[in-house]
């Protein structure tokens, strides 16, 4: 049985192996094209997030974010974050391709928000499309899109202000992803995506996606979403106070 692992398989893409262990490990590649092929896809993914955001480590952080202690650190860490639930749910896609026809909202929804709330939680000069200031036109774009009528929920007695929100493309559609942010810089995302088949209900279900703790549930034809790195106690009474006001 080969010792080759996968941390060897990751040292090999960052460039971490010495010369011996190295050749080693590319050995093992070419006899095991599976592993090969995963290790590709491993690199071809860290080489997008580098030509996405290396660029932007440098960049002066806005003023009107100076008040959050933090973010640009969360920021990084995020983006780590980010990287590993993607590429579990790329790896994991392709070990079992050929066997998947539809995809089953009730377990990739939680997966699906943690990894949106990990690549826009962090950012700092486009966390969001429209602005919470435009609120109401947030609201109707997102709602014309996903063809069901959307609200924001209202959480400032909670201590979060609707930094705004934008759209995204989630496997059944358009998907609406509002986020909020208390005094301390932190976020909170709400993914609202649609769903095929008969409208139905859930309860509340939790799911720890790494660091990135999310309550979700299902009503009609959509489903809910609530993300962040927080308690799962906190999240709970957070969301639900969410529920409440989209099921007034």
């Amino acid at each position: 049985m080969s010792d080759i692992t996968d941390e060897d398989l990751h040292r090999l893409i960052d460039g971490q192996l010495d010369l011996s262990r190295r050749e080693e490990v590319e050995t093992y590649l070419q006899q095991h094209p599976a592993d090969a092929e995963r290790t590709r896809l491993m690199a071809e993914l860290n080489a997008g997030l580098r030509a996405v955001y290396d660029a932007e480590l440098d960049e002066p952080v806005p003023a009107r974010f100076l008040l959050a202690p933090g973010i640009r650190k969360s920021r990084y860490r995020m983006v780590a974050m980010a990287a590993g639930l993607f590429v579990t749910g790329v790896l994991s896609g392709w070990m079992v391709r050929g066997t998947v026809t539809t995809p089953n909202l009730a377990l990739s929804l939680p997966r699906q928000a943690a990894i949106a709330h990990a690549v826009y939680a962090p950012e700092v000069r486009h966390p969001v499309e429209v602005e919470g200031k435009e609120e109401e036109h947030l609201v109707r774009w997102l709602s014309k899109r996903l063809g069901t009528d959307l609200k924001a929920p209202k959480l400032a007695a909670l201590g979060y202000e609707l930094v705004g929100g934008r759209l995204l493309s989630g496997p059944n559609g358009p998907v609406a992803h509002f986020m909020f942010q208390d005094s301390r810089g932190v976020r909170l995302t709400l993914y609202v995506s649609t769903r095929t088949g008969e409208p139905r209900e859930t309860a509340f279900r939790f799911s720890q996606e790494d660091r990135v703790s999310v309550f979700y549930w299902i009503d009609g034809r959509n489903g809910y979403a609530l993300s962040g790195e927080i308690g799962k106690d906190q999240l709970l009474g957070i969301a639900n106070v969410v529920y409440q006001q989209l099921n007034p």
